[in-house]
This record gives C-alpha cells, structure tokens and sequence, in this order.
C-alpha cells in the first residue's frame, strides 16, 4: 500500500472509529460502571471484533452476508438480539458502580468484557456492509492483499484504541460524579436504552441494492 493511499485510510478511519455507535456505546458503558482501567479491556474485545469482520471481508465471508438475504438476515437479528440483550442487562444493572469486588459490586470478569465487546463489533452486518464498501477502494489488487489487509487491520485497530479510550475515559469521569444509586440508577438506564436504539436502528437497517 504506497504512502499516499494510506494516509487516506488512516484519515477514513478516524470518522470510522469516531462516528457514534454500538462500540462507543460499549466504551461508554464500560468507564460508567467500571472506571478507566479496569473499562478499557471493553476496547480490545472491540477490536477483536473489527479484525473478525476484515478477517471476514478479506476471506469472502462478507460477500456472502452483502449478497446472500438469508444469511444477512441471520447474522443482522444475532445482532440486533445481542444488542437488546446488553440494554436489558444495562438496564437491570445494580445501582452501584462495578469496579473491583472490594467495593461489594457485581463482579464482571475481563475475559467477560472483551467477549462481550467482541460481540458488539463481530456480529454487526452493516460494520462488513460498510467494510466491503470503503476497504476495496484503498486496495491495489495487482499487489498482494495479506499485506494491505494486515495495514488495514492495524490502522482500525489503533484508531479504535485511541477513541474508544477517549468514551472510556469520559463516561469513567461521568462515574466519579455519581454521588447517589438513583444518580447510577439512571446512567445505567440511559446507557441500557442506547444499546435497545443501536439495536433498532441496526434491525431497519438493509442491505444497499
């Protein structure tokens, strides 16, 4: 991938990583009810999301769930469910902050947060709709594309760390403010309703074409 042309993905990549959705909404979540630190392992399970979709979009599986109906539909409702399914978890969340099990909080895992987070990210058709859409006009097919793909992958992932860090740290600063439950008791509820509208929008979503 020659200089020039990377530096047009790398500019793209920022709007791609900055413009809200399901993963910021993830962020956000994570630093409200865990602080910064403990929070930000909700950003690698982000990323391991956005390296599965190019992993599908470079293998061909992206082009399955572009053109195939049926498997788009599959794939869209698993993530619309799994959407819905982490707003009614928010929702219902105690209000506490869950930041260490010293504090007497729940106790979420850190393998638990990037699974989730994962999920948000990897089961996501409209991420590999957009992926087939933007990521072939910055690749030179007569050169070999594990290479530019391996780039590509390494420039969503920095971008992602970057502002993903940015919502954590916001929402973690948010945290820090809450003096009361029913102050917790609200931001979990407004973070758990954001997760049921990303997956409202996510399910009028379709298909260009």
């Amino acid at each position: 991938m020659e200089l020039s042309t990377w530096l047009a993905f790398f500019v793209a990549s920022w709007a791609i990583s900055i413009s809200p959705g399901a993963g910021a909404i993830a962020a956000m979540s994570a630093g409200l009810n865990h602080g910064f630190r403990r929070g930000y392992f909700t950003t690698f399970g982000l990323v391991l999301g956005i390296w599965t979709q190019v992993i599908g979009v470079g293998i061909g599986l992206g082009a399955l769930v572009a053109a195939s109906g049926s498997a788009f539909l599959v794939v869209k409702w698993l993530g619309v469910a799994y959407l819905v399914w982490l707003g009614i978890v928010q929702w219902r969340a105690p209000a506490t902050p869950m930041v260490t099990s010293a504090d007497g909080g729940v106790v979420v895992t850190r393998r638990s947060m990037v699974l989730r987070a994962w999920m948000v990210n990897a089961v996501n058709p409209k991420g590999t709709v957009f992926l087939l859409a933007v990521v072939p006009q910055f690749m030179n097919l007569s050169q070999p594309l594990l290479p530019q793909y391996l780039v590509i992958a390494a420039t969503l992932a920095f971008t992602d760390l970057v502002v993903m860090a940015g919502y954590t740290v916001l929402a973690s600063r948010v945290l820090g403010a809450l003096k009361s439950p029913a102050h917790i008791r609200a931001m979990n509820r407004t973070f758990g309703g954001l997760f049921v509208l990303a997956g409202s929008v996510l399910a009028l979503f379709k298909r260009a074409g």
